[in-house]
């Protein structure tokens, strides 16, 4: 008999996997038969996909929500397609664009109509996602352009620096030990010191 899979991918373990899986329960997917992975969608070395991918059989079907669940490059997302409903001949059902559902109209004019929506929603979907990008970029550049800074406040140097600075310079201890004397890793001493000498 034919089973039906689902599959849920969240970006991050803070992300909510709830309407994902409501929406397969409803189709509906037997829960013991859903696979989740809480990883980016950049590519597919994600272990419950590739674990699905090998236990699906021809006829069986693999449900989603929407289409960037599988991935979001461009190319990537046609591959697998190609792989589940060509190479293991199961089908695909995408919840939020109905034509994208192989099921049904398996004639030519069906699978081009599918295959031809599914061109356009993986570009979409990477087009969308560099357009995230360059907008982050422009954001962060626009934030420093304000005098904004990233990242953990510089550490104060401690008022002995200077000291322990000529004594290393001196070479009465090693780097190390100068880093250990100011509570401070040896990357920051040295980052200190080359500051202090510009």
């Amino acid at each position: 008999m034919n089973k039906v899979y689902g599959y849920v991918r969240v970006s991050t373990r803070e992300q909510n996997e709830d309407r994902q899986l409501r929406a397969l329960e409803e189709f509906p997917v037997p829960p013991e038969q859903i696979y989740m992975d809480k990883l980016s969608g950049k590519d597919f070395n994600r272990p419950q996909y590739q674990k699905l991918i090998r236990k699906i059989k021809p006829n069986d079907v693999i449900v989603i929500k929407s289409i960037d669940r599988l991935g979001r490059n461009y190319s990537e997302i046609l591959d697998q397609w190609r792989t589940i409903t060509k190479k293991k001949r199961a089908d695909i059902v995408v919840l939020d664009m109905p034509l994208l559902d192989t099921r049904k109209d398996r004639d030519l004019t069906g699978t081009l109509i599918a295959d031809i929506v599914l061109q356009l929603l993986s570009y979409v979907a990477q087009t969308e996602r560099e357009f995230i990008r360059q907008r982050q970029k422009e954001g962060i550049a626009a934030a420093k352009a304000r005098g904004l800074r990233f990242g953990r406040p510089p550490i104060p140097k401690p008022k002995e620096f200077e000291q322990v600075k000529a004594q290393w310079q001196g070479n009465e201890f090693a780097s190390r030990e100068a880093a250990r004397r100011l509570h401070v890793s040896q990357d920051t001493f040295l980052r200190w010191v080359k500051m202090s000498e510009n």
